[in-house]
């Protein structure tokens, strides 16, 4: 910390409006739908901008551009931006051309390029870390405006400030988050590797202990062992979080309320709807269930433990959604599904199934523990180092 400090600190840094050292460029015009089919030249597209803090001209999509249009050329050191989205906080993202090329490159038309002026000194990798820095991307979001899509004022645009560091101190920054940026991809990609073998580890594991030998374990219909029905609409849904969850035909909650018409530790599928059948949901705490999900509720839980139900369910996906009616809204019947057989092992084998696929699910899953949490983190990390190296006192 104190030698990012030192870098930063007391270094004569200019500030300028974007109009006062670039100019601006728009994407391809006049184009139609066959021109991008099979093009004869290469140009980037919307989401290359989008989702690459730099160019990946490896994917570059191919237009027809004839030899007499006068179309705008992306050159080495432009910064590319998408002219508009469905929010404004995601409105001209940016991505800067760090690769030296020799074939023709273009637009796409719903960006825009800034292209610097030959007096200015700005390193093009600089430029990838600073249009994607917190305070420029907080600004850059004001430019712009609209109601069912935001696009860009160009005009708004030009006024934003930037700081210009000297050259010297621009190469250490990007040498610094280069560095970052590797090193968060290295161990990202270990963490991500890690997770994927925990949950090859688990499904090996939960394979094993939910298979049952049909002839050493007693199985009874679910009909037989459990409580199953569903719930109505509640009076009223809030889209902001309250009390309790409201659970409907879906794989995520459908809102919360302030009442709740069942009490936790119960299995959940939906009953019907387009995209939840075969779902299988554990609710641990009080909700309130809706008219499209069934509850699942085992009549006894020294016989049968609902969050054993829960994990044969969801192991064995086909035993429901092979259920599913087809014809208008697909949907699973209450006298199908109480046919479900399931097996009942002992009581004590339940909790021991239970208690190792919990350690194992926590550590896949959850959100706040485990892997995915720490990959998180390296991220926030990265993002962190990054602002502040790009955080320059404005005059």
């Amino acid at each position: 910390m104190s030698k990012l400090d030192k870098l930063i600190k007391d270094v004569n840094v200019e500030w300028k409006t974007l109009g006062e050292v670039a100019t601006i460029f728009g994407g391809l015009t006049g184009k139609s739908k066959a021109d991008f089919e099979n093009g004869n030249s290469k140009y980037v597209s919307y989401k290359n901008i989008f989702y690459n803090i730099e160019v990946d001209f490896e994917i570059l999509d191919n237009v027809t551009v004839l030899s007499n249009e006068n179309q705008h050329e992306v050159h080495y050191g432009d910064v590319l931006f998408t002219g508009s989205s469905e929010i404004a906080e995601e409105s001209g993202m940016s991505s800067s051309v760090t690769t030296r090329f020799n074939e023709k490159v273009y637009l796409n038309s719903f960006s825009f390029g800034l292209r610097f002026n030959s007096d200015v000194e700005i390193v093009p990798e600089f430029s990838k870390y600073l249009f994607r820095s917190h305070f420029m991307r907080k600004e850059i979001a004001k430019t712009a405006s609209g109601v069912t899509r935001f696009n860009v004022s160009k005009e708004r645009f030009r006024k934003l400030q930037i700081p210009i560091p000297p050259l010297e101190i621009q190469q250490k920054i990007v040498a610094i988050l280069d560095t970052f940026t590797e090193l968060t991809a290295e161990l990202t990609a270990e963490l991500t590797a890690e997770l994927t073998a925990r949950k090859k580890q688990y499904n090996y594991y939960r394979e094993k202990l939910l298979t049952f030998d049909e002839n050493k374990v007693e199985w009874k219909s679910l009909g037989e062992v459990t409580e199953v029905n569903t719930g109505q609409k509640p009076s009223v849904i809030f889209e902001k979080p309250k009390c309790f969850d409201y659970i409907n035909a879906g794989t995520t909650r459908s809102g919360y309320c302030e009442i709740s018409n069942c009490q936790g530790d119960v299995v959940t599928t939906p009953s019907r709807g387009q995209g939840g059948i075969g779902f299988v949901g554990y609710q641990p705490n009080p909700f309130w269930l809706g008219p499209l999900c069934y509850i699942i509720k085992s009549l006894n839980q020294s016989i049968l433990l609902n969050k054993f139900l829960f994990y044969y369910l969801q192991y064995d996906y086909n035993l429901i959604l092979g259920l599913k009616k087809e014809g208008g809204v697909p949907a699973v019947n209450k006298s199908d599904l109480i046919k479900v057989l399931i097996p009942i092992p002992s009581l004590k084998e339940q909790e021991r199934i239970v208690s190792i696929l919990d350690k194992f699910d926590t550590l896949t899953t959850s959100i706040s523990e485990g892997l995915p949490k720490e990959i998180a983190l390296r991220k926030q990390q990265y993002e962190y180092y990054r602002n502040m190296l790009l955080t320059f006192p404005k005059p």
